[in-house]
This record gives C-alpha cells, sequence and structure tokens, in this order.
C-alpha cells in the first residue's frame, strides 16, 4: 500500500487534463487553459492519456451520455471535477490531484460525469431534477466526486444511445513541424491524426484499450486504427454508432459505409456542435448538421458587448474590439492545434488572455504583428491547408455569412490570414473610448443579429463544404469558420450583465 501511495502522488505531480467545454462554458473554458498553464498541467488530447477529466461550464444533459463514454476510456487512477464558474478553478484542480494521488479515494471513487446532483460547493437542485430516473446515485461526495453502489458502467448507457452523443472522429492533417508522419487512434466515434508537430499520433497507455465488453464495440484508444467494424443491416455498436455497411460511392465503386457523428466533446471543437457524416474511406460522403447539445439560456461570451450595446448600455468601442480580437485569437488558437502546430497555438492563446485581462496596445501589438508574421508567412501552413474549404464571398453573402469569413472570399489559409489582419487592426483600437455602435462594428463572428446571431449562418455553411473532403480537411473547415454554439441559444441581457 505504501509503494501504491507514493507511486500514485508521484503521478499526480503534473496530471494530464482532459478538457470538455459544455454549451455556455466559455468562460471557464479560458480560466482552466490559463490555470493548467500557470501550473504547466498538460492538456490531454484523448481520454487514453488523461489523468483528470475537466467539464468547463453549466450542466447539459445532453453530453451526459458523452461524457460517460469518455469517462470509461480513461486509465485509473482518475478524477472528475466539473467548474462552473472561473472561481471555482483553482480549487477543483487541487482536488482533482488530491483525488488521483489518494489510493482511498480512487476505490470509493465510482461517478460518471453525467450526472451533476451536486455543484462545486454543494446541492444543486436544478441539476437534481436532471437526474432523476436516469443516472442519480445516492453518497455524493463534496468536490465533484461521488460515492455510489455501482459503477460508472452501471450508470451509463442507461439514456437511448443516439449516435449524434458519441464523442465524434477527428482527423489532423499533417502538422507544421513533421510532415507525412502518420499515426492512428481513435475514440468512441473514432479519432484519426496525421502526424502532428509534437507527434501526437503516437499514444497509447493503459486507457487505449477499451475495459469491458459493453465498450470493445466502439471504437479504439492508442493508435490501434479508425473506430468503427464492418457489418450490415440495422445493427449498431452499443455506444450508439451504426455499423459500417456497404454502399456506391461517387466513382460507382462498392465500399463501407461508415455513419460518424463528429462531436460534441472534441478536443479543439465548437462546444456541443454535432455533424453527422456518412464516410466512405477517408472521405464524406453526406454530412447534416445535427441540434447543439444546449440545455438552457446561455451566456455568448464572446458576444456580450454587442448583446448589451444592443440593449442600450454604454459600451466603448476599445472594449468591444478588445473581446473581438481575443475572440479571433482564440480561433486562430484551435486552428492551429487542429493543423499540428501547438507552439503557435500557445502563443495566441497567450495573447487572447493578454487581451482579456485589460493589457494595454503597447504591450501586445508588438507581439501580435510577430505572431501574426509568422502564420501569415508560413509556407508549410499554407500547403498544409490551401484549397480546403473555399467560400466565395457572393456565395457566403448569399448564405447570409458576414465578417471575416465573407471577408476573405476564400479558402482555410484566405480566413485565416483575413482573421490575423484584422486581430491587428482591433489591437491598434483598443484605446478607442467612442460608443459602440452594434450596427457599425460587427461582433467576432460577423453582423450582430440577436434573432439569427452570425454563427447561424457559419453553421450552415458546414455540411455543403464536408461533402467531399478527407477528415483530415473536414476539421481544419470547422476550425476556419469555428462557429460559436454559445450563440445559438437565446442570449439574455441578464446573462451578459452577469
Amino acid at each position: 500500500m505504501g509503494l501504491t501511495a507514493a507511486l500514485m502522488r508521484a503521478a499526480a505531480a503534473r496530471p494530464q487534463v482532459l478538457l470538455v467545454t459544455s454549451p455556455g462554458g466559455t468562460a471557464v473554458r479560458l480560466a482552466v487553459e490559463a490555470e493548467l498553464r500557470s501550473r504547466d498541467w498538460p492538456l490531454a488530447s484523448t481520454p487514453a492519456g488523461a489523468d483528470v477529466m475537466v467539464v468547463a461550464g453549466p450542466d447539459c444533459p445532453r453530453l451526459r451520455s458523452a461524457l460517460g463514454r469518455l469517462w470509461q476510456d480513461m486509465p485509473q487512477p482518475r478524477a472528475y471535477v466539473r467548474a462552473t464558474t472561473a472561481d471555482d478553478v483553482p480549487a477543483l484542480l487541487d482536488a482533482g490531484r488530491a483525488c488521483l494521488s489518494s489510493p482511498d479515494r480512487q476505490r470509493a471513487e465510482s461517478r460518471t460525469p453525467g450526472c451533476e446532483d451536486e455543484g462545486p460547493s454543494g446541492h444543486d437542485d436544478e441539476h437534481r431534477e436532471g437526474c432523476e430516473g436516469e443516472h442519480r446515485e445516492e453518497g455524493q461526495a463534496e468536490s465533484g466526486h461521488g460515492r455510489s453502489g455501482g459503477g460508472p458502467r452501471d450508470q451509463v448507457h442507461r439514456e437511448s444511445g443516439s449516435g449524434d452523443l458519441g464523442s465524434g472522429g477527428e482527423h489532423r492533417s499533417g502538422g507544421v513541424g513533421h510532415e507525412g508522419h502518420e499515426g492512428h487512434e481513435g475514440s468512441s466515434g473514432g479519432e484519426h491524426r496525421s502526424g502532428g508537430a509534437d507527434h501526437e499520433g503516437h499514444h497509447g497507455g493503459p486507457g487505449g484499450e477499451r475495459r469491458n465488453a459493453d465498450a470493445d464495440h466502439q471504437g479504439h484508444h492508442g493508435h490501434h486504427g479508425h473506430g468503427g467494424h464492418h457489418g450490415s443491416g440495422d445493427m449498431e455498436m452499443p455506444g450508439g454508432v451504426p455499423m459500417a455497411e456497404p454502399g456506391e460511392d461517387r466513382d460507382g465503386l462498392t465500399l463501407d459505409r461508415l455513419h460518424l457523428p463528429l462531436g460534441p466533446v472534441l478536443a479543439d471543437w465548437p462546444a456541443g456542435l454535432v455533424i453527422r457524416v456518412v464516410l466512405q474511406g477517408d472521405v464524406i460522403q453526406q454530412a447534416d448538421l445535427g441540434e447543439l447539445s444546449a440545455g438552457r439560456v446561455t451566456d455568448p461570451f464572446w458576444a456580450r458587448p454587442w448583446i448589451l450595446a444592443s440593449a442600450g448600455e454604454p459600451v466603448a468601442v476599445g472594449e468591444a474590439v478588445r473581446r473581438r480580437a481575443a475572440a479571433r485569437l482564440d480561433s486562430l488558437g484551435r486552428l492551429l492545434s487542429v493543423a499540428g502546430w501547438p507552439a503557435e497555438a500557445v502563443t495566441a492563446r497567450r495573447l487572447r488572455d493578454d487581451l482579456l485581462e485589460e493589457a494595454p496596445s503597447s504591450v501586445v501589438l508588438s507581439r501580435a504583428e510577430r505572431f501574426a508574421r509568422r502564420v501569415g508567412r508560413s509556407r508549410t501552413l499554407y500547403w498544409l491547408t490551401r484549397g480546403i474549404g473555399p467560400v466565395g464571398t457572393a456565395d457566403a453573402r448569399a448564405a447570409g455569412v458576414s465578417g471575416p469569413a465573407a471577408r476573405a472570399g476564400g479558402d482555410v489559409p484566405a480566413r485565416y490570414r483575413q482573421w490575423l489582419t484584422e486581430v491587428l487592426d482591433d489591437v491598434r483600437a483598443l484605446d478607442s473610448t467612442a460608443l459602440l455602435d452594434p450596427v457599425a462594428w460587427e461582433s467576432p463572428r460577423g453582423r450582430w443579429d440577436a434573432e439569427r446571431p452570425p454563427s447561424a449562418a457559419l453553421a450552415g455553411l458546414l455540411p455543403g463544404l464536408l461533402v467531399g473532403a478527407e477528415l483530415g480537411a473536414a476539421r481544419l473547415v470547422v476550425a476556419s469558420l469555428d462557429p460559436d454554439p454559445d450563440e445559438l441559444s437565446a442570449p439574455s441581457l441578464e446573462a451578459a450583465r452577469g
């Protein structure tokens, strides 16, 4: 026991964190990312490599099944915490690490993420009501950890296992630093990455294989290959993903067709977004936008200044463009991470955090200019992403798209270069004290309209752009448009003021 405890304490010194964001959790996600960087705790890209699962944001009933599957795929020792406010983050990360280092708490740990009977600081009646008759277990413990008579296998899969709740598929194109090196990995919806700058194609460890019979057919972790098995008829995997079936592709060849949900809890993916695709090989033959996993009115964090200004609140232009520049840096960080350039993704996120912490233009501008030169002039990034997801200006405007995606009028490189240009313009305008006109000044995703937020048009473009694309290209297309699902839930002035 003494040796076990010592080894667990050593492993908990620098745990790897699987960060999952629920709709409405953007502000909490930003706080988690900043705190992890200050502690030098690495982010895990798959459940197999994670020690602590951190869910940022409010409880979302439609995410419970997906969270349960992610939890099953994490090796022990493991811990789970949910942060609903930014102030909760430091204490909950400490609680998660304490759980990892305690053999007694690991033996007692059997709660599945998916039922939020109890918030970070006490009981939550709204969460309790949503769990009645589904996942609820007695005897929840404090600090985000629970105790019950049944284990995770008893608690998950009680909801109907619909395919849109799978953790989705991921394919990353060859990274900026290491092109052409390929590795494969999957989750319950299957994940496939080509070698990125940090060799993320190599994953294994004790969580690399399923640990119970119900999950054996959902997919594989580590570098075991694509999630999915061949079959026919109406048979489905236990996770709700239909088994592959034969069908003709566009060239008249008969290939297996795999029905796969992308989302809602992929890394570097819009929180709660689900796109159901039909794959033949690595090519998407059909794509449909799923219903967003939103259970309550959420706070569209990035659009908050425009919501306030639309309601007659005085908002300075400098405050609005600061938020807008931070939002576009957040999108750039996601795109660079998907493309396999993690060093510049971190740079984008640090600039984002400095802007949100009210750093003056004189401090941020020179760093932002260096970042824009490195990314905008990178030939490797350009060749990696050129020709993917082209959207002409006329087509974008006809679809109701405004903002950078419409002005760029081109493919993925055109869109990220447009972001870079507009970030620099916004940073130069940080000192403006004029009042924000929400009609004249666009929100981060485009012209703000509470009845039809700009992210609705961006999301509507995705199915048409994804058909015919390879799976890796699909991730780049989504990241280069980056619709904000928080905007697609009805925003309220009260939430924005909070």
